[in-house]
């Protein structure tokens, strides 16, 4: 028997795990147990997605929380040190780049439990993002490395040695398997299609007439400077196509940070446009219906940059760089960074182009070939 314990911790990393736990359930002879970190803590972003993806309850929650990156990986690594001590595992499955991912790799490293690291080799080469010193730090402590897409493999292949060692003389493995985000899109759009025109009829939109806006990350709502600047965008995207609609889903950190701004300028025409549509968080099922309905997507989340290119929609990424050099390659998004004018100048350009399916992704059965790896290195 096979044990592996799975370490998860937001949003995109329970997406991805459920792909991976239906290959489980369909394997003999190997046995998953799920850690949440508790990096997202509430309902909205935690347990509405085990619930909807059906991905199987945590056997263990360690309740992180939010913090520093230092408090926050200190304590997560902690957590999941007492589990591995107690637990009898065979190897420990990380997803992608956060804080939760480093913490489960360097926890297992240090205890010579192999680490398997599902989206490896993915680089921004800008190395102030927490991201990118999380993905390549998780890289080097990783019995295998599954890269997602070619150009992932290429970046493993140049910077990572294989000729090195692990616990019981074994080395370390570089697999192009394809990206699980693109099986798990498969997986549930013939549901998004059955619940598509409720999703609609619930925010009064039109299809293909609103443009989907997500903003989470730390370096945007951290900054006033930037905050503002990327709603002056969205204003002026919102002035130069009056027939669009803007809807913003608000994950919990960016409705704190816009409270910030209740005296400015951009905080009363977000509150007052006609245009303008604040949500709560969305579930999966409901941002994969918003963003198939959408004519764009503006985000600075690689995940939902990701899944607009897989669905053809054109993407303004709100950062200076992306770590998805095929979508870049491809004309899929454009990087407008903070700029209101870039951002406006992006979405003109970017909007009337039409996007075509690519196989960099992989063919969606990027599970299965990483399961099968796994096992075929542990036995």
């Amino acid at each position: 028997m096979v044990r592996l314990l799975t370490i998860v911790g937001a949003r995109p990393q329970f997406v991805k795990a459920a792909v991976l736990s239906r290959a489980v359930a369909e394997e003999d002879g190997v046995q998953e147990d799920i850690l949440h970190t508790g990096q997202h803590y509430d309902a909205a972003m935690s347990q509405r997605f085990f619930d909807e993806l059906r991905l199987p309850q945590p056997k263990y929650n360690l309740g992180v929380g939010s913090g520093s990156h230092a408090r926050q990986t200190g304590a997560m690594m902690v957590g999941i040190e007492e589990v591995l001590q107690q637990g009898n595992y065979d190897g420990v499955v990380v997803y992608g780049d956060t804080n939760s991912t480093l913490s489960g790799a360097l926890a297992a490293a240090k205890l010579r439990v192999p680490v398997f690291h599902v989206e490896a080799g993915l680089r921004s080469r800008d190395m102030s993002m927490p991201e990118e010193q999380n993905r390549i730090l998780t890289d080097h402590l990783s019995s295998i490395c599954f890269a997602p897409t070619p150009t992932a493999m290429r970046n493993l292949q140049a910077e990572m040695s294989c000729d090195v060692h692990f616990a019981g003389g074994r080395g370390r493995l570089l697999v192009h398997s394809g990206d699980v985000m693109l099986d798990s899109l498969q997986y549930y759009l013939p549901r998004c299609v059955e619940q598509g025109q409720e999703v609609l009829q619930r925010y009064g939109l039109r299809q293909h007439q609103y443009v989907l806006c997500t903003l989470h990350r730390d370096f945007n709502t951290d900054s006033d400077i930037r905050l503002r600047g990327i709603l002056q965008g969205l204003r002026l995207i919102a002035e130069e196509h009056p027939t669009a609609d803007l809807l913003l889903p608000l994950h919990p950190r960016t409705s704190h940070a816009i409270e910030r701004l209740h005296e400015s300028d951009e905080y009363r025409w977000l509150h007052s446009s006609p245009q303008v549509r604040l949500l709560d968080p969305q579930s999966y099922l409901s941002m994969l219906c918003l963003e198939s309905y959408a004519c764009a997507v503006v985000t600075d989340s690689g995940g939902v940059q990701k899944e607009a290119f897989f669905l053809q929609k054109p993407c303004v990424l709100l950062r200076p760089t992306t770590e998805w050099c095929e979508i870049d390659a491809e004309g899929g998004s454009i990087a407008a960074d903070a700029d209101p004018g870039q951002i406006a100048r992006s979405y003109s350009l970017i909007v009337a182009r039409r996007l075509h399916p690519t196989t960099a992704f992989g063919d969606g059965n990027a599970a299965r070939k990483i399961l099968r790896s796994i096992i075929d290195y542990l036995t």
